[in-house]
């Protein structure tokens, strides 16, 4: 078993808190998680968020770029793709 740590409940405003010990490596803001047990309660930390990358300000970076028309986009079909296009070929045909 590991270390053990002993924490006094105090009051901050209308809530209850409890005082986690600096050696135990946990972040200023991270979220923890308190899980109510039969023998008792378990706190466990949450991973952090995914970073997200804003790419709203890229549009402008290359104003020189223009997207392609249609006719110009050579992209091969998947072979889901094309076996769903004959599949519904072939049902118009029958039907």
């Amino acid at each position: 078993m590991g270390k053990e740590y002993r924490a006094k409940i105090f009051k901050s405003g209308n809530s209850l808190a409890l005082r986690l010990p600096k050696e135990l490596g946990l972040k200023e803001g991270s979220t923890m998680t308190l899980r109510e047990e039969q023998s008792g309660y378990r706190l466990e930390a949450e991973p952090p968020p995914r970073k997200t990358i804003d790419v709203s300000g890229f549009a402008g970076k290359a104003p020189w770029l223009k997207p392609l028309p249609p006719e110009l986009r050579e992209f091969e079909e998947r072979p889901s793709t094309i076996a769903a296009r004959k599949a519904a070929e072939a049902a118009a045909k029958k039907g």
